[in-house]
């Protein structure tokens, strides 16, 4: 198995839908950050482009200016590709061309056709990380074509992710983690349940709120208020369930607030293709009640740092809320600590890296001349 004996100086470009720090961007904010951090504690050199606007203290940041770009997540599987008229997404892959010559890696996180349609233009090797599942058909045939073209460069969260794609096999499930010194373990829990995402269809807030109303039991939603019209419908739709908005919070506070909760109600419509909340909150000791559907499957042990429960059902949120005290907050934790450290996950992304190194040399480009040399056997 290649490993990697030298550090390398990355490049890590961002998604263009939204500044880091302002939560549009949503679980990829959290994702770029701990990757990098993982990284650097490792010895990489890491420096990231994102939207002007962006927060990140901790690492060098290249600010680039431009419209955002749509999410993907509403557009149908036959959405065109598209780019506004100053498109921030073009302007920060074009500094990634100037720039590549100084770096030995470029990482991309941007789940849109333009970063893979650029690939083989790159002298620098670009590696890709992809944040959802299947959308839309353009981008399961520009992701595909990558993945064939540039063996092992293409990597999801989950194996529940990978297999919305057609091209599953070439996906390399990668995990995530965190920087578990942020999180602190919460035993004794209040009287309430927490929901933590963005506001949007997609996210099936709406189950949520319908099973706190049935049980009687508060619910506290914290994220970024993307669809207004949604939350509005939402409100009249249950003007007597026991909820409260409130608001977006930046990490450190959310983990506070986040481990106060008796459990994290996860309601998504669609295949999370990792759930990173779900990974917060068993850091906190707080149990996960999910969906049977997608990322949190392999993320959640059934009856043992939650439930998972029938898509869809209103009816198994209120059953698992009602099988709470069944769950041992310590398990979730010690969970956390085994599968999503930042060290943890910094073997999964060195070991992608290397194999990233491999599949080039093989396509008959000498080692030595990517990365500069730093890859052995």
């Amino acid at each position: 198995m290649p490993v990697l004996n030298y550090p390398l100086n990355i490049l890590l470009l961002s998604t263009p839908v939204g500044p880091l720090g302002s939560g549009l961007g949503g679980g990829v904010e959290l994702t770029i950050h701990n990757i990098a951090k993982a990284l650097s504690q490792r010895g990489h050199g890491i420096k990231i482009v994102a939207p002007a606007g962006s927060i990140c203290a901790s690492f060098p940041l290249v600010e680039i200016a431009g419209e955002l770009q749509t999410t993907a997540q509403s557009e149908g599987r036959d959405a065109l590709i598209t780019l506004p008229p100053d498109p921030v997404l073009a302007n920060m892959w074009d500094y990634a061309h100037q720039v590549q010559d100084e770096y030995d890696l470029l990482l991309n996180f941007a789940y849109d056709w333009l970063p893979f349609y650029l690939t083989p233009f790159f002298r620098c090797p670009i590696a890709h990380l992809v944040s959802m599942g299947s959308l839309t058909e353009a981008m399961d045939r520009i992701i595909g074509q990558v993945a064939l073209q540039f063996p092992n460069t293409v990597a999801v969260h989950t194996q529940a992710q990978a297999e919305t794609f057609p091209f599953s096999e070439r996906c390399r499930p990668i995990g995530n983690g965190l920087d578990l010194s942020l999180y602190q373990f919460c035993p004794e829990p209040a009287d309430y349940l927490g929901w933590v995402g963005r506001i949007a269809p997609e996210k099936g807030l709406e189950d949520a709120v319908a099973a706190a109303q049935k049980t009687g039991m508060q619910l506290k939603i914290w994220g970024i208020l993307q669809d207004a019209p949604y939350w509005h419908d939402i409100c009249d739709q249950f003007p007597n369930a026991p909820v409260s908005y409130e608001g977006f919070l930046p990490t450190h506070q959310l983990q506070q607030e986040l481990g106060k909760c008796r459990a994290l109600i996860m309601t998504p419509r669609w295949v999370e293709a990792f759930g990173n909340v779900a990974m917060e909150a068993i850091a906190c000791g707080v149990p996960v009640i999910a969906y049977r559907r997608g990322g949190p499957t392999e993320i959640i042990i059934d009856g043992k740092t939650g439930w998972l429960v029938e898509p869809d059902s209103v009816d198994g949120l209120v059953q698992a809320i009602a099988r709470l005290d069944q769950i041992d907050r310590h398990a979730c934790r010690q969970q956390a600590e085994a599968d999503y450290s930042l060290a943890a996950m910094g073997d999964r992304l060195e070991q992608w890296f290397a194999e990233i190194a491999g599949a080039r040399s093989q396509r008959g480009k000498g080692v030595n001349e990517w990365m500069g040399g730093r890859v052995m056997e």
